[in-house]
């Protein structure tokens, strides 16, 4: 399990659940399973813990538990799935987003820079859109606002460009073939970070990263029990943007909504009012955790 994924901010995420030993608890990014794991260590006979996970390498950390239950779909589908299951009401929700370390080091899946292989990113390999196809054939304009909106790409336009006027000659493939279209259109000293924008611009899309992230928050506050704990690491601005408004105004803009008496109008109660961050040690243990930002809410008890 820990060469699959390392889970991070392990310790304080699963204590900002607040668990009730007989309650009902989602891990919607199971992984490696390490943070079910930790949570099934504080859950009591009858206590059930659900995991969802869209890549079917996780399956292979499945945990033999008979209040354990692992899911192999979207957390978009967080709602549909735990109802064929019986279950109508949690007590908790973690999720963990973004990559896990062993879809980075697999070097077929098209995650790293760092190797040569098709242009894939599918977190989910039962769908067809892969990155190949998008970088072939979508339009320039689509390019732009993909590497504009998702890798917040100063020069998105000149990258899209680029890629266009290089497929006319021959399709690009591969990372290599990308990173050689883009390398002088990327400022000195920044090839790192610079390619990691453009590989997240084109994962979020392949994904459809940030509409199954909105679609699994809005279900898992209208499934939470009052006084249940919604907890979310994310490691890119654009993901905390969205965790951080629905925690704070119940809504993905941040629009301040307030009743009659100038009560703020929100399903939820923020709980950390500055994001957690790994401390040195972990840091030092799991370089990969260093963006990582825990978020923690409470569903407020609803008045009629």
């Amino acid at each position: 399990m820990a060469q699959y994924h390392l889970p991070v901010l392990l310790k304080q995420s699963v204590e900002g659940l607040s668990i009730n030993p007989q309650g009902t608890y989602v891990d919607a990014t199971f992984g490696g399973g390490g943070h079910s794991r930790y949570i099934l260590k504080h859950l009591g006979s009858n206590g059930r813990l659900f995991a969802f996970d869209h890549d079917s390498d996780a399956l292979a950390n499945a945990i033999d538990d008979t209040r354990f239950t692992l899911i192999h779909e979207n957390f978009r589908y967080l709602k549909n799935f735990l109802r064929m299951n019986g279950v109508s009401h949690i007590d908790g929700v973690l999720a963990d987003l973004g990559v896990s370390s062993h879809q980075f080091d697999e070097a077929g899946r098209g995650f790293s820079t760092r190797f040569d292989a098709e242009l894939d990113l599918r977190m989910d390999r039962r769908q067809t859109l892969t990155a190949k196809d998008i970088v072939n054939t979508y339009t320039e304009q689509e390019l732009r606002n993909i590497f504009a909106s998702y890798g917040e790409l100063p020069n998105a336009q000149r990258m899209a460009k680029a890629i266009v006027s290089a497929r006319d000659e021959n399709p690009v493939q591969t990372t290599f073939d990308l990173k050689k279209v883009l390398e002088r259109h990327v400022p000195k000293n920044q090839e790192n970070k610079y390619f990691a924008m453009v590989f997240q611009a084109l994962r979020i899309e392949v994904n459809g990263e940030l509409e199954a992230l909105k679609a699994m928050l809005t279900q898992a506050v209208d499934m939470l029990n009052d006084g249940g704990r919604m907890v979310i690491i994310s490691y890119h601005s654009l993901e905390d943007r969205l965790v951080k408004n629905i925690m704070k105004t119940g809504n993905f803009e941040g629009e301040v909504k307030k009743d009659f008496y100038g009560n703020l109008l929100s399903p939820l109660k923020p709980i950390t009012r500055k994001p957690v961050v790994p401390d040195d040690c972990e840091l030092a243990e799991n370089p990969r955790s260093r963006s990582a930002k825990l978020r923690i809410a409470e569903k407020q008890t609803q008045k009629n």
